[in-house]
């Protein structure tokens, strides 16, 4: 249960740090960093291994290069329909996507 709580909070700790070091992706507080970390992680569990199953040809193409895209794709997504939770564009929700799937695997390894 701790490691689940630590990962979490990772990513609301890296949604911050997106937004700050991010041009284009704006946290209008923790409450909303909470939401969208809930988001992120259901889409991630429900949504994101239906999509790398649809889109395996060319993830294998691109040798795994993809998933970035896919990743970036759903961090957008959440953008739009999270009041508080700004994402203007696609490179910003692909920074800030590598800025958290990096924060969330230091603390997958760390835990």
């Amino acid at each position: 249960m701790i490691r689940i709580l630590t990962r979490f909070f990772t990513v609301v700790l890296a949604l911050f740090i997106a937004a700050h070091l991010v041009p284009g992706i704006d946290v209008a507080g923790l409450y909303v960093a909470l939401i969208v970390a809930v988001l992120l992680a259901l889409l991630n569990v429900l949504v994101r291994p239906i999509l790398i199953i649809l889109t395996l040809p060319i993830t294998i193409v691109t040798f795994g290069l993809f998933v970035w895209v896919l990743n970036a794709l759903l961090f957008w997504f959440v953008g739009t329909f999270v009041d508080g939770f700004t994402v203007a564009g696609f490179i910003p929700a692909l920074l800030g996507s590598l800025i958290v799937a990096s924060m969330s695997w230091i603390a997958h390894k760390l835990t």
